[in-house]
């Protein structure tokens, strides 16, 4: 197929990106891609928690978050009972939720419920956790910028570690730490060269970026010295390293970890302290769609134990507690987006091939994750189920934006009409948190539905709200 000067999207015969198939029940529902509740009632209406989507469109509005709080607990539970099982016979691990992913403080009570720690990236994230009443020793603190505000905040509520990411920032910790009389135990972030994404894993030299000290450069092991000569401020926990997102494999991390364990057995041999403490990072994948096939956290678990130990066997160290941030794992599957369709339009392609436009009342200020990352996302008809036939369809936002595309690329039955609901599966990592108020469009509500109830855990904003600020 020959290249078309407006792009492979409007190329002769396009039928959708090469993993999308024709389904043979465009009703049936991928279970990868949803929570563990959700289903079709007898009236062929999505349910989740055992209440149906019409139901909530009709109480809550649309478009609105939809959450089953069950998978979410769920998902924590298993992440930390599978790694302190894998690990309990080595040094141990803790699991930090990702709060970047998604964080109001009803999750931050789930995850503190579900004996995990928090990692926050801001002062508003530790403002949540603190509200939720997560104690300072289940948080870290992590960012490249933190601000003194902020490491003072932290220190103040005990927080059990905060990620050094610069040499300003030991300057600016120790600094803190002294004026409030307190050692502060850091982590130093350590850039390694190795980045991930998806099913592949580049291990060159990828430390153009704004995060962590250089591994190769010698800055990590700079920064160890300088933070061990100031034991009165500081104390060294250990060495942090995240390597990418959407990890579907171990491949990357074991030679991030091959790298990162080097640097540890360094610092124990040159400086004399072999720190207590390692962290993996996260960017565990989920199923967005039929593509993905991320690996259970028992599986990611086992390969990341026999890696660490076989390293620290070979380097003569003993295995530090190992920590990870899992984020997305966690949220992403647990949440879909409901919408209402307002308008249909069919388009002609190139070739005679043909796409529907279904265009719903939310878009990009819900979910920028397509346009921002080029991400894909699955959908169903939720409000009923259809005899028509499969229509390759593209599901659009109301935003004055060609590029407010909600999913690119899916198969809806041909009669989807103004008024069907539609479900976006896979939204609850970073789509509520990149949420904007684009054209000055209300945020939606999160409804969290368990055991047959609903009920709002982040309100839908108002007019009133968006006028709040304006001067």
């Amino acid at each position: 197929m020959h290249a078309h000067e407006a792009g492979a999207l409007h190329a002769e015969g396009y039928r959708g990106p090469s993993w999308l198939r024709t389904p043979v029940d465009v009703n049936a529902l991928v279970p990868s891609l949803w929570a563990t509740s959700v289903g079709r009632g007898g009236d062929g209406v999505l349910t989740v928690g055992g209440v149906s989507v019409t139901e909530l469109a009709r109480e809550f509005g649309t478009p609105a978050y939809v959450i089953d709080e069950d998978d979410f607990r769920s998902r924590a539970r298993d992440f930390k009972q599978t790694y302190a099982e894998v690990f309990g016979s080595l040094s141990g691990a803790d699991v930090f939720y990702a709060g970047k992913a998604f964080l109001c403080t009803e999750v931050a009570r789930w995850i503190h419920d579900e004996g995990l720690h928090l990692d926050v990236c801001t002062g508003g994230e530790l403002a949540v956790a603190i509200r939720a009443g997560v104690p300072g020793e289940r948080i870290g603190l992590h960012g490249n910028n933190k601000s003194v505000a902020e490491i003072r905040a932290a220190l103040d509520h005990g927080v059990s570690r905060i990620v050094i990411d610069s040499f300003d920032e030991i300057e600016r910790v120790s600094a803190v730490a002294s004026e409030l009389g307190v050692v502060a135990p850091v982590l130093i972030r350590v850039t390694v060269g190795v980045e991930a994404h998806t099913h592949e894993f580049i291990a060159t030299a990828h430390e153009d970026q704004k995060f962590g000290l250089s591994l190769s450069g010698g800055h990590a092991f700079d920064a160890a010295r300088r933070i061990l000569e100031r034991p009165d401020a500081l104390r060294l926990l250990g060495l942090h390293s995240h390597i990418g997102s959407q990890i579907f494999d171990t491949s990357g991390f074991e030679v991030s970890a091959r790298r990162i364990l080097g640097l540890h057995t360094q610092i124990a041999r040159e400086l004399g302290t072999e720190l207590p403490e390692l962290d993996l990072g996260g960017g565990f994948g989920i199923a967005y769609t039929t593509e993905h096939d991320p690996l259970p956290p028992k599986s990611l678990a086992a390969g990341m134990a026999e890696i660490i130990e076989r390293e620290c066997r070979a380097d003569g160290v003993t295995v530090p507690r190992i920590s990870i941030e899992p984020g997305r794992a966690i949220a992403g599957p647990s949440t879909f987006t409901l919408y209402e369709v307002g308008t249909v339009k069919p388009v002609d392609l190139d070739g005679g091939a043909s796409r529907v436009y279904v265009s719903v009342d939310g878009g990009m200020s819900d979910n920028v994750r397509t346009a921002l990352y080029d991400a894909n996302y699955s959908c169903t008809l939720a409000s009923r189920t259809s005899l028509a036939t499969p229509a390759l369809a593209r599901v659009v936002g109301r935003h004055c934006e060609s590029g407010d595309i909600v999913v690119k690329d899916e198969f809806l039955p041909a009669d989807v009409t103004a008024g069907d609901l539609i479900a976006v599966p896979g939204t609850g990592a970073y789509c509520r948190s990149l949420s904007s108020q684009y054209n000055h469009t209300p945020r939606p509500p999160v409804v969290a539905v368990r055991d047959g109830r609903a009920r709002v855990i982040v309100r839908r904003e108002t007019i009133d709200d968006l006028l709040a600020l304006d001067v």
